[in-house]
């Protein structure tokens, strides 16, 4: 064995090896500076994520009206446009329920002044209750029925405790505010930039990962729109349906709990608590008739949008089985709140490509 001569230089790196060591910590830095720059907006990711979303949804729109002459080079102002649709649509209906809300607010404080001073009157329609009459009544009239001044409830509304809860809401909403107003911002700029966005992200990522990424890429923009399709249109209609149910059978403030039913219809499975509480204040108001009849047309109006309308608008652009898109729905909403709704299905269309190349 030949040793080296102790006077003798160490060798230096190759070429090859100090060209591998430099992009292996050039790629060390710029992950670095990604996650650093993350850190920083990490406030603005779901603002971005929801204007990401929004754009998604309306793209097929936005490239239609770009196509029409009467529009050809007007960027800014389709942007414009199309951001102040998206305001209005969530401004008026909420505006005018807080107004609703509003005018209501003194009626609510008059009852809450008598069953302070009177107590609160059983509801007629328990005396023609099948069974357990006698039971409810005497219930009512040893705890409902006599002055609540000196209640265990009416003290807690004037708790500190509810006044925190109070507080707290009131933070929460400036934050949805300023939330919305930075996403409608966001918006905007995607809007304004049109298909050159769309097209410098697709040659990005076919570049980093070949035809592939981009048709995944463009799968899961498909997920989203569907989910979009299928959550918010559903909604609207089982919303726009119900209201028709809630006129006819004489509730009050029609406008305003269709708007909430559709709302609640976004949102897997929780339409039935909305008209099935209209139902209740029926019931109390004693038109039995009327309360029956809207629990059976919401419930078929329900099962028909939850088990054919929406699974099939979903489903057809994602080209997920429908447990694959509950269970993206769900699992979105339990792990990301109201957003994961909507990237739920995207990653499950992920997981479904990847399974797909798996088995081919």
């Amino acid at each position: 064995m030949i040793s080296r001569p102790p006077d003798m230089p160490p060798e230096r790196p190759t070429m090859p090896d100090r060209l591998k060591k430099q992009k292996a910590a050039s790629f060390a830095l710029y992950i670095g500076l990604v996650l650093l720059a993350l850190w920083v907006v990490r406030d603005f990711i779901a603002v971005v994520a929801w204007a990401g979303v929004v754009a998604i949804a309306l793209w097929p729109l936005l490239r239609m009206v770009e196509g029409n002459r009467w529009f050809t080079g007007r960027k800014t102002l389709i942007a414009a446009a199309l951001t102040l649709a998206i305001a209005l649509l969530v401004v008026l209906p909420v505006g005018i329920g807080i107004a609703q809300a509003l005018r209501e607010a003194h009626d609510l404080n008059e009852w809450f002044k008598s069953a302070r001073e009177t107590g609160i009157t059983m509801p007629d329609f328990i005396a023609r209750l099948p069974f357990g009459v006698q039971q409810i009544s005497a219930w009512w009239q040893a705890n409902l029925a006599q002055p609540l001044r000196d209640s265990p409830a009416m003290k807690g509304l004037h708790s500190t405790t509810v006044m925190t809860l109070g507080r707290q809401f009131g933070a929460r909403a400036l934050h949805a505010v300023m939330v919305f107003a930075f996403m409608l911002i966001t918006l905007f700029v995607i809007f304004q930039a049109g298909p050159r966005l769309s097209g410098s992200m697709i040659k990005g990522v076919r570049r980093g990962f070949g035809e592939d990424g981009a048709e995944l890429l463009q799968r899961m923009a498909a997920a989203v729109r569907g989910t979009v399709s299928g959550l918010v249109v559903v909604g609207l209609g089982e919303g726009a349906l119900l209201g028709v149910a809630y006129f006819v059978t004489g509730l009050p403030h029609v406008a305003l709990l269709g708007f909430i039913t559709a709302i609640a219809a976004m949102l897997p499975f929780c339409a039935p608590i909305t008209f099935g509480l209209a139902a209740l204040w029926l019931l109390v108001q004693g038109s039995f008739a009327a309360a029956v009849g809207l629990i059976v047309f919401g419930s078929i109006v329900v099962f028909i949008a939850e088990h054919f309308v929406r699974p099939v608008l979903i489903g057809n652009s994602t080209r997920l089985p429908f447990l694959l898109v509950l269970f993206g729905i769900l699992g979105g909403a339990e792990t990301f709140g109201l957003l994961g709704i909507f990237i739920g299905p995207a990653l499950m269309t992920v997981l479904m490509v990847l399974w797909t190349d798996l088995v081919r």
